[in-house]
């Protein structure tokens, strides 16, 4: 098991790395803990792409943000991915406040932010009716927007695969050492071979790539005495109704403080609205759990600058771990004392915004040492999931035509097809789980949450994958379904 680069990791910043590498002729491969694309930090977070005004200027985090949003529209032509330029609006709701606004205009000016305004009141009433009313001015950043993450990130893995990228799950990675010393006469490139122990394999590569989120500090600490130390920062949040998708237009934040850009209230590519995120520093790395004062501070907080939001529309409630670092900044750097083994790490808010950038700049960081050669063959395009919700009557009967399981509704929240669940199973770095198919289809993401649709889509599972119920699970290795009969059936 030979590659020229492993990368740890395959949220959102690892697939952009995948993605981009895949451009060159190297062997890679994708070793992901979990068993599907999108299960960490990726997974659960604001679906916001930032201006990039908020960053410190001169950081990476601003200007891979300003980058990422650049690369944003044209990215979600190409790989078919939902995302939509709202705007955001910074909200002032003192005159203390107001000279924040100030600092975060000019700071964005020189981030490279294209068309920063600030409103008063009434231009401020004008574009978000249901603003509060203590609120005096704002922020305007017309460059924010917002997409799917799920499908931002499957979009970025499924395209690497397609240009011969391999993943391995349920791979966790036990063990990283530095092996025989290497020396490439060709390319003047010298460092270590590396071995990468996980359960199952050992893997040996030129490069590794340290994607691997709020994990980033162990897996670097397998490999340099310069020690780092990862904060786990959790964020609460409430997702609400369609019916309230529209309470809103643009993502409204209140004024940053040192712990991030604080809870907002901002519709979602799918018409939902979404509030949160809470902020608060944990010791554990998987400690996902909601809570009642986190969900209550979110309700508290988006009222703050948004009246009248219909909470009695709550849906379901989430949270998701940020990877934090002290320093306050992305480090993307090759290890000093570990060559050609590149951290991706503390990539926090607005990791999600700068994915694309994150990508492109571990790329040149890698083929600067590997000296690859670029493929003449590479796949650009990818095709998205046909939502046949979506779809005009002709198109809709000819999906039908062409494979009647488009006529057989399976999730009536969201109006998902068996056809779009079989695609969603069948494409390249298919669905296993009912949560892997929630975040390519939309199929359990509505009002009733997946009470309609969970037994049918388990039954696709079995037939599609020849597994029993029994194996079904919600997201893999532990989450079973059904764990015994209450009954036997004759």
């Amino acid at each position: 098991m030979k590659y020229d680069v492993i990368i740890i990791g395959s949220g959102v910043s690892g697939a952009a790395c995948a993605r981009e590498l895949s451009r060159y002729d190297l062997k890679i491969c994708v070793l992901e803990k979990e068993d599907d694309v999108c299960s960490g930090t990726s997974k659960a977070n604001s679906g916001i792409v930032h201006g990039g005004f908020d960053a410190q200027t001169g950081s990476l985090k601003a200007k891979l943000n300003v980058e990422g949003n650049k690369m944003m529209k044209e990215l979600s032509e190409i790989l078919d991915f939902p995302y939509v330029q709202n705007g955001s609006l910074v909200v002032a709701n003192t005159e203390e406040d107001v000279p924040q606004l100030e600092r975060l205009m000019k700071q964005g000016i020189a981030n490279g932010v294209e068309g920063l305004e600030i409103l008063n009141r009434g231009q401020l009433l004008e574009k978000e009716p249901n603003i509060a009313p203590e609120a005096i001015a704002a922020l305007y950043v017309p460059t924010g927007g917002i997409v799917c993450p799920f499908n931002l990130n499957i979009a970025m893995a499924e395209n690497a695969y397609t240009n011969d990228v391999e993943f391995q799950f349920g791979s966790p990675v036990l063990d990283i050492r530095k092996i025989n010393s290497l020396q490439d006469e060709k390319t003047e490139n010298s460092g270590y071979l590396y071995e990468i122990v996980t359960p199952t394999q050992t893997y040996e590569t030129k490069c590794v790539i340290n994607a691997a989120g709020v994990h980033a500090d162990v897996i670097h600490n397998m490999v340099s005495k310069e020690k780092m130390s990862i904060i786990c920062r959790k964020g609460e949040y409430c997702l609400l109704d369609k019916m309230a998708g529209h309470h809103v237009s643009h993502t409204v934040f209140s004024v940053p403080s040192k712990m991030g850009k604080g809870v907002l209230v901002t519709p979602t590519v799918h018409g939902n609205l979404l509030l949160g995120p809470t902020a608060t520093d944990i010791q554990e790395k998987e400690g996902i759990k909601t809570t009642g004062d986190g969900l209550q501070e979110v309700l508290e907080k988006s009222g703050k600058h948004v009246v009248n939001i219909p909470v009695r529309q709550v849906i379901t409630s989430f949270s998701g771990i940020r990877a934090h670092l002290e320093k306050d900044d992305f480090v993307i750097e090759e290890v000093a004392d570990a060559p050609n083994f590149f951290d991706c790490a503390g990539i926090e808010s607005p990791g999600l915004s700068a994915s694309p950038a994150i990508g492109k700049m571990v790329a040149e960081l890698v083929t600067a040492r590997l000296q690859p050669a670029k493929k003449d063959n590479f796949i650009e395009k990818r095709e998205g999931i046909k939502h046949f919700s979506e779809c005009s009557i002709e198109e809709k009967n000819a999906l039908i035509k062409k494979d009647p399981a488009y006529g057989n509704m399976i999730c009536r929240c969201e109006q998902i097809t068996e056809g779009e669940i079989l695609d969603a199973i069948r494409r390249p770095l298919g669905a296993k789980s009912l949560d892997g198919i929630k975040r390519r289809t939309r199929a359990g993401m509505g009002r009733c949450q997946a009470g309609f649709c969970s037994p049918k889509t388990m039954e696709i599972l079995s037939k599609e994958r020849n597994i029993p119920m029994e194996e079904i699970t919600k997201h893999g290795k532990g989450s079973n379904y059904i764990v015994g009969k209450n009954k036997d059936i004759f």
